[in-house]
């Protein structure tokens, strides 16, 4: 006998699906009608939204294997990359500017103690190291 009318829509719809969808997901998808008929969905409902779903996959691009393993390389380049920075800025001691004690270098000479305003004048410090002109490395 002939397959009822509701059950020919959806599987009329599920062949606009492309192939390699049909045997990934057609047997499922052609469950999930029936058990949808049974719980009372009408037929022509699941016949449009699965149209509907043949269509996004017929539109949607898919990318080819040589693009994602080139996606991949540059992410992978990527994170290797900033794992490098992160380890050589951990490892790289931070230099700060002292401000409070003074070295005795032969080319730096404390300034005036008179207060800074601002920050280092809150902070309580009394005396500032400048460099003397015609030096070029740092005090």
């Amino acid at each position: 006998m002939d397959e009822p009318r509701p059950t020919r829509l959806i599987e009329t719809a599920l062949q606009c699906y492309p192939a390699r969808w049909r045997r990934r997901h057609g047997d499922e998808a052609a469950e999930l009608a029936v058990l949808l008929i049974i719980d009372g969905t009408p037929p022509a409902s699941i016949a449009v939204s699965y149209l509907a779903g043949a269509a996004r996959e017929w539109l949607t691009p898919r990318p080819s294997r040589r693009m994602i393993t080139v996606a991949c390389a540059l992410l992978a380049a990527a994170c290797s990359l900033a794992a490098a920075a992160g380890l050589l800025t951990s490892a790289v001691p931070a230099r700060a500017a002292n401000t409070s004690h003074w070295h005795g270098r032969g080319h730096c000479r404390p300034a005036s103690p008179e207060p800074v305003p601002g920050v280092i004048a809150a902070m309580g410090h009394s005396h500032v190291i400048t460099r003397e002109a015609g030096h070029d490395r740092s005090c």
